[in-house]
């Protein structure tokens, strides 16, 4: 999923040519023609996101400074880019000092608008993870810092936010590298302790006979090597919540004594006389299937149930790819800052082709392959040939081919910074599957639909072009769009764009 910027501006005329302009620079849009619809499209719960507005100055009723009055009082970190067909320097400093991003003249041309967007987007983006930093080390960490737009995180998100709220036991289980701590510190950092410890325990990374000293503390000559007192993890985390990662591999001596915790709310250090009360929230993750490790009797059934009191199970990044273009803009601000190199985005093509990877390491591996290509890069973009370790063993792990994917040369942005992204993930040309997975032939406005899609991938949204390789009216094109439901193909049905 491309970017989606949301242009303001209550001449018709211009607001269409604006939105054919961003449309021409691979970005997905919505088009409102008030400033008080701008307003409502920013901030309505069910409004799609916004990575970016275009805003008209000069328009009746809520003007473009009164939006970013409301912009700024609704702590919305949107870039704006403001136009305006009178370009005083007035004009200019109220508006940048009002938290524009930049500034431009009507009419705007092509090639400063795409260096316009590329920059808020780039900008918003390593603003975006650099509060993510802070506010994971200063345990602040919330929902909205969670970088995800796909439909199969949805109802994860929803869950998690409702147990924000409560001091429910939960249970993360998800594949390496998916986010797990992550999900655990915004709902720590969205509920009422999120101003007291947040402890994270790699139950995994402690040696067996430590398990219980680590968790529980251990008095002072307890045993061998005790030469002090120690609290425990349980006591750190006293008001706050406890995270137990990779919980599935506790031993079971010290499962039983965590199970005690749980159910009495105290804790016994080793070599202690005496249970000390604690108020801990647990929060536990796995990237095992826990159920079947309690039908392996590596688990206790009742301590399961005391932690699965609300599960909530991550996709993988395989499993919501829309999400990766995001992912790559995020992490390749960042590394850029942080290595001072000059890397202004990544190409379509690369970007396409990273798409369509298993990722089995997740969002972990992205964010490594993304760090490599930032250090090794040679040049001004990041493109196949600096991603040479997945191209080269994307035949292990996928159907995709090792060749890059072969784009036809058309009039679109060679930079890019997560821009110049596919409607669609892009399908490779000759997989068209003909048959459902139970071995029936798919139905025909299926396979239609995937076409259509390919096409507009294929040629980045250029709807003439695609409607003129498909041997089809532009009109019927639109027609099936909104019969398919595609969004962000930036017409209706009938329409033409000039």
């Amino acid at each position: 999923m491309a970017a989606c910027i949301l242009i303001a501006d209550d001449d018709a005329v211009a607001r269409r040519l604006v939105e054919n302009m961003v449309q021409k620079c691979g970005y997905e849009t919505v088009v409102v023609d008030s400033g008080d619809a701008a307003i409502a499209a920013l901030t309505a719960p069910d409004a799609p996101a916004i990575d970016a507005v275009i805003l008209d100055l000069v328009m009746p009723g809520l003007d473009g400074m009164g939006v970013l009055a409301k912009i700024r009082e609704a702590g919305l970190g949107v870039p704006v880019i403001v136009q305006t067909a009178h370009g005083g320097i007035d004009n200019v400093i109220s508006a940048m000092r009002a938290g524009a991003a930049d500034f431009v003249v009507k009419p705007v041309g092509l090639e400063r608008l795409q260096v316009s967007l590329r920059n808020a987007l780039n900008a918003s983006a390593l603003k975006g993870e650099l509060q993510r930093i802070r506010h994971s080390r200063e345990g602040r960490l919330t929902f909205s810092d969670i970088i995800t737009r796909a439909e199969a995180m949805a109802a994860v998100m929803r869950a998690a936010q409702k147990a924000a709220g409560s001091s429910i036991p939960v249970l993360i289980e998800g594949e390496s590298g998916v986010g797990k701590e992550m999900f655990a510190r915004a709902i720590h950092g969205s509920g009422e302790r999120k101003a007291k410890p947040f402890v994270a325990v790699n139950c995994g990374a402690i040696p067996d006979n430590l398990v219980e000293s680590i968790l529980f503390g251990h008095e002072k000559g307890a045993f061998t090597g005790a030469t002090e007192r120690h609290t425990g993890k349980f006591v750190e985390a006293h008001g706050g919540t406890l995270f137990l990662d990779e919980v599935s591999e506790l031993p079971l001596t010290a499962q039983v004594k965590l199970l005690r915790a749980l159910q009495e709310g105290a804790v016994e250090a080793v070599g202690g006389r005496k249970p000390l009360k604690v108020d801990v929230r647990i929060i536990s993750a796995t990237n095992r299937r826990l159920l079947e490790r309690v039908k392996q009797g590596h688990f206790r059934e009742d301590l399961f149930y005391r932690l699965h009191v609300l599960p909530l199970t991550i996709p993988s990044l395989r499993a919501r790819r829309e999400d990766i273009p995001h992912l790559l803009r995020h992490f390749l601000a960042r590394f850029a800052a942080e290595e001072n190199r000059p890397i202004a985005g990544i190409s379509g093509e690369a970007v396409a082709y990273l798409a369509q990877l298993d990722w089995p390491g997740n969002i972990r591996q992205l964010e490594n392959a993304v760090y490599r290509a930032v250090v090794m890069s040679e040049g001004d973009q990041l493109d196949l040939a600096d991603f040479p370790l997945l191209t080269s063993q994307s035949h292990l792990e996928t159907d995709i081919p090792t060749a890059p994917l072969m784009l036809e040369p058309i009039a679109a942005p060679s930079v890019v910074s997560g821009g110049e992204i596919p409607i669609a993930p892009l399908p490779l040309a000759g997989t068209l599957s003909m048959l459902t997975p139970t071995g029936d032939v798919r139905p025909l406005d299926d396979m239609e639909n995937e076409i259509i899609r390919f096409a507009i991938s294929h040629y980045r949204g250029q709807m003439s072009e695609v409607a003129r390789r498909l041997k089809i009216g532009r009109s019927t094109l639109y027609r099936k769009l909104d019969e398919a439901g595609v969004p962000g193909h930036g017409g209706k049905s009938g329409e033409e764009t000039p």
